[in-house]
C-alpha cells in the first residue's frame, strides 16, 4: 500500500483498496459545501428581514431572529451535517469524497466533532492556510482536525463499497468457498442482462460443481426460474431446494 491508498480489510479475505483525496479535492469538496451554507445563512437572512420585517443588526434585538440564527447556520453547518451523514456532506457526494477513520471504517460522532473543532486552528490564518499546508506535508494528506480525530479523506468508490459489503454479508450466512460464493454472485447479479441460453448454461455449469451429486440430465431438464432459485439457495444457509 502506498501513502497515497487505504486498504480497508474485511473478514472475507476481500480488500478494498481506497486513493485518499488530495488538497485539490478536499478545497473543491469544501468550496462546494461553503457556498451552500453561505446560501442558507443568506435565505434565512431574507426571510427574517422579508417575511418577519426584522433588522439585520448586532447592536437590536432583531439580532436575535435574523443575524444570530444565520451565523448558527453558518458555523455549525458543517458539524451537524457530518454528523448527520456520517461524514458525507453534499460538497464531499458532489466532489465524490468520504470521510473515513484510519482503520477504514465509519468516524465516530466523537471523531467528527473533534474534527469540526479543530476547523478554528485549520482555517487561520486566513483561506485555511494551516489546513492545506498541513494537507500538502503529511503523507496521507489529513488536516490537523484529521489528525486530532483520526479520520482521512478518502475518493468515495461507491460500487466497490458496496460490493465489498454485499460479499461479507453473503459470506456471513453461506456455505459456499469465497471464490465460488462471489462468482454465483456475479451470474445472478447480472442473470437479467444476460441472454436466456447463455445464463442457463452457466448456470447448469456452476450447479454442476456445486452440487456434484446431480446428475447433468436432471439440470438439463430444470427451468431457468429453477436454476435461478437453486444458485439464489445456495447464496444462504439452507441447502437447494428439493426439484418439483
Amino acid at each position: 500500500m502506498t501513502d497515497d491508498q487505504l486498504t480497508v480489510q474485511s473478514v472475507t479475505g476481500v480488500d478494498l483498496t481506497l486513493s485518499i483525496a488530495g488538497p485539490g479535492t478536499r478545497s473543491y469538496a469544501f468550496v462546494i459545501d461553503w457556498h451552500i451554507r453561505l446560501l442558507l445563512a443568506g435565505a434565512w437572512l431574507l426571510v427574517a428581514t422579508v417575511a418577519l420585517n426584522v433588522k439585520i443588526s448586532w447592536r437590536s434585538h432583531d439580532a436575535l431572529f435574523s443575524v444570530l440564527p444565520a451565523a448558527i447556520i453558518y458555523f455549525l453547518y458543517h458539524p451537524v451535517v457530518e454528523t448527520m451523514t456520517r461524514g458525507l456532506t453534499p460538497g464531499k457526494r458532489m466532489a465524490g469524497v468520504r470521510i473515513l477513520s484510519r482503520d477504514g471504517g465509519q468516524p465516530s460522532t466523537t471523531a467528527l466533532l473533534l474534527r469540526n473543532m479543530f476547523r478554528l486552528v485549520d482555517s487561520l490564518p486566513a483561506t485555511y492556510l494551516v489546513g492545506l499546508t498541513t494537507c500538502f506535508l503529511t503523507r496521507q494528506r489529513i488536516r490537523i482536525g484529521d489528525l486530532a480525530a483520526g479520520t482521512l479523506l478518502v475518493l468515495d468508490n461507491a460500487a466497490a463499497a458496496a460490493s465489498l459489503l454485499r460479499i461479507e454479508r453473503l459470506a456471513a450466512i453461506s456455505r459456499l468457498s469465497l471464490d465460488a460464493l462471489e462468482l454465483v454472485d456475479q451470474v445472478l447479479e447480472r442473470w437479467e442482462f444476460l441472454e436466456s441460453a447463455n445464463r442457463t448454461q452457466i448456470a447448469r455449469s456452476l450447479l454442476a460443481r456445486l452440487e456434484p451429486r446431480e446428475a447433468a440430465a436432471d439440470l438439463a431438464q430444470l427451468s431457468d426460474e429453477k436454476l435461478r432459485d437453486m444458485l439464489q439457495a445456495h447464496l444462504g444457509t439452507v441447502a437447494a431446494a428439493t426439484h418439483v
